[in-house]
């Protein structure tokens, strides 16, 4: 059993489309922000971040979306989310890549965070522009990060493009807008989506 944290309204979003696809039981413990919630000390027992997602199967605590992502597919190989071969080149270029430069470099923009001229190659992004123009240039003339077969770098590198369009922090170009129509349609997002949704229209309810 997968033992699940998260909040609706945040990157824990990326995690549950992720056991989702797995199609294994995973029990979920909803978080609200604040005192009685992700910095509670029973969950910051869990992760002393205090933050979402985090899962602990076998015993063992993985935080951080990304290598959620990647140590799901590790751990449940029936799901076939990890490929093999020269395939893995891509497979984790491109979820580091989203998780570190392209991440990096949306969050700067939306902090008005500017990088002196001169500078860029002290910054893990470089710029915005060159960033978006390499994960542009990514999906570009492919079905999915590793060509044809959907697999668990599509939930994190689709999650960053769906998100961006959604939040119009990066730009609406053709591949990333063809790429986002690809993975919106699969079930488990629709599935991880639904759930989410829902929960976040109690919450705003109650």
């Amino acid at each position: 059993m997968i033992e699940f944290w998260t909040n609706p309204m945040s990157r824990g979003q990326i995690a549950h489309w992720m056991l989702e696809e797995l199609g294994q039981p995973y029990t979920t413990h909803w978080l609200d922000w604040g005192p009685g919630g992700n910095k509670s000390s029973d969950f910051l027992a869990v992760n002393p971040m205090g933050k979402v997602p985090t899962i602990r199967h076998e015993g063992k605590v993985v935080t951080e979306a990304a290598a959620i992502c990647l140590y799901l597919a590790d751990a449940f190989p029936q799901a076939k989310l990890r490929p093999d071969g020269a395939a893995l080149a891509d497979y984790y270029r491109y979820v580091l890549f989203a998780a570190g430069p392209m991440e990096q470099a949306v969050t700067a923009r939306a902090m008005a965070w500017a990088v002196p001229e001169g500078r860029e190659g002290m910054a893990g992004f470089g710029t915005f522009d060159a960033s978006v123009s390499a994960l542009e240039q990514m999906l570009t003339g492919r079905d999915y990060v590793c060509g044809k077969a959907f697999t668990a770098a599509d939930v994190y590198v689709g999650s960053t493009v769906d998100w961006g369009l959604g939040f119009k922090s990066i730009p609406s170009r053709p591949a990333f807008e063809a790429y986002a129509e690809r993975v919106r349609a699969r079930p488990a997002y629709k599935a991880a989506k639904a759930i989410n949704d829902a929960r976040i229209a109690a919450t705003q309810k109650a």
